[in-house]
């Protein structure tokens, strides 16, 4: 199978298409002829705008753990191999390590992960020499054409298997360097902490850096097969093990992160997971951050605290984050950062720390969060309950409709904004008049007992976010449910 394609013919017919961060599909659907073209037009278009060196340059790649991710970072090493590059592998390491790896070598790095959506499916995330693909990016590698070689089967996959190199470890190194140099090793001396390992490909390398800042790590939860921990839409499961591990351990907080180790989770010291858009901003006060980036669809505490000079918000997705970053940057903000509901975290400037400076950063990244608040526990001498404690009183909550078209999502959002307010009144009488409407990203309403309610079309799975946000966990968690209960008919 060969001939001239152009990636936005391929993405129309594969199924494999650009969500809020990189390109994602079913496995089935992401044949090694897909990811070599993708990666193809990726480097194609690096090439188009110049962020390309001379051929032969270095393009570092990794993966995760899931079943699926070796023949595609294959794929994609051929990819690059062929363009006339030279593809470095650098194993299974976290996102932001393979990330930051580039960054320093003034190299493109590409990540094979779905994150934290089923072993049934996966992804590829790219990064340009300075960061994260965004937007812009991605309609430029869409629009790239090229002639594909006659290397493939009928079925899209590799006639001849191409052999991966051995891992190059500097990725890893540097990534744990990062954080050993830049806290001191008793940083974290007298924590007793909880790994919760599953299937994150970084759990390695977060008791190694966890231990190495002083804390006394117990690892928990290892798995060899792939679980889909989804930072932002917490499992039952996963939340019944924080609660029991806490009560059996006596930890001052669990920490893990999804698949791709770009997300992080914490709990505090009763095993209850922080939602990553509170988790968020304890990281921005311990950092003392005088812009604050964030989606539209995050807690509204970061602006009722007063603690920070700007907050902005954006659509979701981190390239809107990142993008806007910058701009605060340009702006003359002196310590940039953003952070998603998922709890992904990043930095636009460098941060001072007590024994070095951490380096922007401009992707997620689940350690600069965790440290940031058991920093601050530390600091204040108050467990992380206390610190969630003295944040103003807003609870957020999120859950989703899951195997639900995205066509159909959006057809009824369009329908529910066009008629608004009275549509929307009809539809949730029981939430009260309403006060405000944005559609930044979906539709978020704010009604005047200032209860919130979000709902946006997932943008790269089958699926229906809902995030709800009130005075209480208790109130947060029913506005959810009712509104779930009431839109699931939509598929009627």
């Amino acid at each position: 199978m060969s001939g001239q394609v152009i990636v936005s013919e391929l993405m129309e017919t594969s199924g494999v298409k650009f969500g809020t961060s990189g390109a994602r599909g079913l496995v089935t659907d992401m044949t090694d002829l897909i990811c070599y073209a993708y990666t193809t037009g990726f480097i194609q278009y690096l090439e188009s705008v110049g962020e390309l060196a001379e051929k032969g340059g270095r393009i570092v790649f990794a993966g995760d753990l899931r079943s699926s991710t070796d023949r595609i970072m294959a794929a994609v090493a051929k990819a690059i191999h062929d363009r006339g590059y030279t593809p470095v592998n650098c194993g299974k390491v976290p996102s932001p390590a393979v990330a930051l790896y580039g960054l320093i070598l003034k190299v493109p790095a590409i990540m094979v992960t779905g994150s934290h959506i089923p072993d049934d499916r996966n992804g590829i995330k790219y990064n340009k020499a300075t960061g994260e693909v965004l937007k812009s990016d991605e309609t430029g590698m869409k629009a790239q054409e090229f002639t594909l070689p006659d290397i493939f089967d009928d079925k899209g996959m590799l006639k001849d298997a191409f052999p991966l190199t051995a891992v190059e470890p500097k990725a890893a190194e540097l990534y744990i360097q990062r954080w050993l140099t830049a806290f001191p090793s008793d940083f974290l001396k007298g924590k007793k902490i909880g790994l919760y390992e599953h299937s994150a490909v970084g759990r390695e390398m977060l008791y190694e850096i966890f231990t190495g800042l002083g804390a006394e790590v117990t690892k928990l939860g290892f798995s060899n097969t792939f679980l889909p921990v989804d930072t932002e839409a917490i499992r039952p499961e996963d939340v019944d093990l924080a609660r029991s591990w806490a009560k059996e351990y006596g930890f001052d907080a669990i920490i893990s992160t999804d698949g791709d180790s770009d997300r992080p989770l914490i709990s505090d010291e009763t095993g209850k997971w922080l939602r990553g858009d509170v988790a968020g901003i304890l990281g921005g006060l311990f950092y003392s951050a005088d812009i604050v980036v964030t989606p539209v669809s995050c807690n509204t505490a970061v602006e009722k605290c007063g603690a920070f000079k700007q907050v902005r918000r954006t659509c979701i997705g981190s390239p809107y984050v990142i993008a806007e970053m910058m701009k605060a940057v340009a702006d003359g903000g002196q310590c940039v950062v953003g952070y998603e509901a998922n709890g992904g975290f990043l930095t636009a400037s460098p941060i001072k720390t007590t024994t070095g400076e951490l380096s922007a950063l401009p992707t997620r990244d689940p350690i600069i969060v965790q440290l940031g608040i058991l920093g601050l526990s530390v600091e204040k001498n108050a467990p992380v309950s206390k610190l969630l404690a003295d944040l103003p009183e807003r609870i957020t909550y999120s859950d989703r409709l899951q195997d639900f078209s995205s066509d159909v999502s959006n057809q009824k959002i369009k329908e529910l904004t066009a008629g608004a307010p009275d549509s929307i009144t009809a539809l949730f009488p029981q939430f009260g008049a309403v006060k405000d409407t944005d559609t930044t990203d979906g539709l978020r309403i704010t009604f005047d007992s200032y209860d919130v309610v979000h709902l946006r079309p997932s943008g790269n799975a089958p699926e229906l976010r809902c995030y709800t946000e009130s005075k209480t966990e208790e109130k947060a968690k029913e506005i959810n449910r009712t509104v779930l209960e009431i839109i699931s008919s939509w598929r009627n």
